[in-house]
């Protein structure tokens, strides 16, 4: 292992070991065919955009009771912003053409850019400020908001550099939602090794999260890092909750993020129907957003806490269907599209393009994406899924070769099974 970039973790990155329900399908070591993780990476990321988009039509619109239910699914309602009346259909997004960049996609892209334009698979503190102040709008809408936001202006006006703009002493929304919408796909770059994902995701976490919002990134990272391990003859019902368990192992029990995944899962065995996640997702309201259940405090609808909690009912109630999970995450409250997003990369990565084509019917999603909607210095403006994953692919199999010691060929890697 390399020492990491700077001498001293301010606030550790927790390694404990997962729990073992379904073991992975090999123990040896892990076979990956590369075109099978490029169509995967292609899911990934048009499995974020569609969710990102999706539960962007209900952001912000109910962050108290009385939440959408499935009533509310495929219908038009009202909103008011600023004093203006607007409506909104309910329902999927798939066409858009091209996608639009957003904030739960773009900061990802700039971390992505960033590993690949410095060839590194650790990024400095440093790097990470040079890569921010050259991509993000200074002077106007820069599409950033709390944490992220607080952390750029340390950058960008105090010099500062992470770790030090996630400290509490200098960033008051350190405990905000913003860094597990924006480095889950550190864990698909180190494919089966889940300590490994945390250590290379480090710096990028901690440029805006510390202590329970850490860990809340760190789940979702741990999650997609196992995604090549998980055992592909189980159902995705099956899958998701294996790779569910084993993150709950990473976190620490002192936190109300293992507090709030314990009991939503708790509540989801113990409710018979499984279509009435209402019942829990208001009961989650009543014992954590109003309640202040095992220490958590509310702030505001984008909150790391209340949208992880709101996150596993949409998980563990979607039950490994990639519609049935947006669906649900879009009529849940509060920050609506943070966690569908997410939700709908990890089960892009596991459903594939192809996978995904065959679940929306549809052969005719938009390859496009444009990332100067919302960031700057990107060439035209313009790329594509394909070209996004190749840039992942390079990215991953640079991890593989000086971080695992594995084995990369034009057709497939062969990856050591890591030892614990």
């Amino acid at each position: 292992m390399k020492t990491l970039p700077y001498a001293v973790t301010l606030f550790p990155v927790l390694i404990l070991s997962g729990c073992s329900d379904h073991p992975p399908a090999s123990e040896e070591s892990i076979h990956i065919e590369r075109e099978t993780y490029r169509d995967q990476f292609i899911g990934f990321w048009l499995g974020s955009c569609i969710a990102n988009w999706t539960g962007l039509t209900t952001e912000a619109h109910r962050r108290t009771k009385p939440y959408y239910t499935d009533e509310d699914w495929q219908t038009t309602k009202g909103w008011t912003i600023d004093g203006k009346e607007y409506s909104f259909y309910i329902d999927f997004v798939l066409d858009q053409d091209p996608w639009g960049a957003d904030d739960d996609t773009d900061i990802e892209y700039i971390f992505q850019h960033a590993m690949d334009t410095y060839a590194t698979t650790r990024l400095s503190g440093a790097q990470i400020r040079d890569q921010w102040l050259e991509h993000i709008r200074s002077e106007e809408e820069n599409y950033l908001w709390v944490s992220n936001e607080t952390a750029f202006h340390l950058m960008r006006d105090q010099g500062m550099t992470p770790p030090e703009t996630s400290l509490p002493a200098n960033n008051p929304n350190w405990e905000m939602i913003d860094a597990q919408l924006v480095t889950e796909i550190f864990g698909l770059y180190a494919p089966g090794h889940p300590d490994l994902a945390l250590t290379i995701s480090e710096m990028p976490v901690r440029t805006m999260a510390y202590s329970h919002s850490q860990y809340a990134a760190q789940f979702y990272i741990v999650m997609h890092a196992l995604a090549s391990r998980v055992d592909p003859q189980l159902s995705y019902k099956e899958q998701v909750f294996w790779l569910a368990a084993q993150a709950r192992g990473y976190i620490p029990d002192s936190s109300y993020i293992a507090g709030m995944y314990d009991w939503v899962l708790e509540q989801y065995h113990a409710t018979p129907d499984k279509n009435d996640w209402e019942t829990v997702r208001d009961a989650f309201h009543d014992r954590y957003i109003e309640g202040g259940a095992d220490g958590y405090s509310y702030a505001d609808f984008f909150d790391s806490g209340s949208n992880f909690g709101l996150s596993m009912v949409s998980l563990f109630f979607g039950e490994g269907n990639f519609k049935r999970t947006i669906q649900i995450g879009t009529l849940a409250g509060q920050d609506s599209d943070n966690p569908t997003a997410t939700w709908g990369g990890l089960l892009g990565f596991l459903y594939g393009y192809e996978g995904l084509q065959t679940h929306f019917e549809k052969r005719d999603f938009s390859n496009d994406y444009h990332i100067h909607r919302t960031r700057i210095g990107f060439g035209d403006g313009m790329d594509t899924f394909d070209s996004m994953a190749e840039t992942a692919l390079r990215i991953t199999e640079r991890v593989i070769r000086e971080e695992m010691n594995g084995t990369v060929s034009e057709q497939r890697w062969v990856i050591p099974v890591p030892q614990r």
